[in-house]
């Protein structure tokens, strides 16, 4: 048996498969069990990684016995952001680390319960993908590097064409199969958390936070875009006043192309504003755009190489096992916590057509 051992919880986030993934790649982890209530949405995951059916669960109860017998390290949680906070309540007495897909959850209230369940069992993190972007991780160094000064600014625009467009490792859906599945989707379902601003706001909301080193806004506003027929937005506009300037962070269903294979206009990624100069770090560039007072002419600088243990979620969760290591930075369940409440003030916001303060 590996060193490391890793349950893969719910199948509604697609990032379940890049998740399993990057256990089956690690050279030192294995693949002790799944669970999902529906056995279909696991079949693409056991073909890929070779799982046998004793490791398959449909009763999670189950699942997490095999866990507790098999002495797993961590529980990958891909639930829908409403189930999360149930899901994570079940597994905390085990004594595992969870990781939890992002969002944190439908609410701040439920990310609290998350973090209270926790609370001296195992670790708690929350995977925000963008937090292992070298350019992002780059930008996030100059920043506290003093290379633009005191930052006042954060501008985020982050979407792709929609949520049903791919699966995991970014296999291309086609229109067709899109449309048969949206009316059906979680994604497209309030009361489970769905919406472009719910599944794309965190990403500004807590790397901002993580730029900004943990300070919040004073007060939120939000726009939403919800089409006819639809009962949750696919495209949402947030700005939020922090004592030291406006920052502004816009979610999108519908771009003409997804970032990983062509950028769209606008840009996904982020603009950093300082009081003495600039940054651009923009998804998948591999570079960031460095502007100066001093020296105004953009210069491009190659992106930091990010060690193994930080190129991903699961190795670096892993890397920590052993000497039960803090969980810092965007993935810190305190610093998401302050994401999740910009997220519940812009969702008030929008519903209320109005300014309002940052929810406690």
């Amino acid at each position: 048996m590996a060193r490391y051992r890793v349950l893969g919880l719910s199948f509604d986030h697609m990032h379940m498969g890049d998740l399993l993934r990057q256990v089956a790649d690690h050279p030192q982890a294995e693949i002790v069990g799944i669970w999902d209530p529906d056995p279909a949405r696991m079949a693409a995951a056991i073909a890929a990684f070779a799982i046998p059916p004793e490791r398959v669960f449909t009763d999670l109860d189950a699942c997490l016995a095999v866990g507790i017998e098999v002495g797993a390290d961590l529980a990958i949680v891909c639930a829908a952001p409403a189930r999360h906070a149930a899901l994570v309540e079940a597994i905390a007495p085990t004594g595992m680390d969870v990781m939890v897909e992002k969002p944190f959850a439908a609410s701040a209230d439920e990310a609290r319960r998350m973090i209270a369940a926790m609370a001296g069992r195992g670790r708690l993190a929350i995977d925000w993908p963008a937090a292992w972007n070298p350019g992002h991780v780059t930008a996030r160094r100059l920043v506290a590097e003093g290379a633009i000064g005191a930052l006042a600014e954060v501008h985020y625009t982050g979407g792709n064409r929609g949520p049903l467009f791919h699966r995991a490792d970014k296999v291309a859906v086609s229109p067709e199969e899109v449309a048969r599945e949206k009316p059906g989707s979680w994604w497209y379902s309030r009361a489970a958390g769905g919406g472009s601003l719910r599944d794309y706001l965190g990403y500004g909301a807590t790397l901002g936070t993580w730029f900004l080193d943990g300070e919040a806004p004073v007060e939120v506003t939000c726009v939403v875009d919800a089409p006819p027929g639809l009962e949750v937005d696919e495209h949402s506009i947030t700005v939020a006043r922090y004592a030291r300037g406006l920052s502004r962070f816009e979610t999108r269903w519908g771009t003409l192309t997804d970032p990983w294979t062509i950028q769209p206009q606008p840009r996904c990624g982020f603009v950093l504003v300082g009081t003495d100069g600039s940054l651009s770090s923009y998804d998948y560039d591999g570079f960031v755009t460095l502007q100066t007072r001093a020296a105004p002419a953009p210069v491009r600088i190659p992106a930091d190489t990010l060690p193994h243990e930080r190129c991903g979620s699961v190795a670096h969760l892993l890397s920590g096992i052993a000497e039960a290591a803090p969980i810092e930075g965007p993935l810190d369940p305190a610093l998401s916590l302050t994401g999740q409440r910009i997220i519940d003030s812009a969702l008030l916001s929008a519903h209320e057509k109005r300014t309002v303060p940052l929810v406690p």
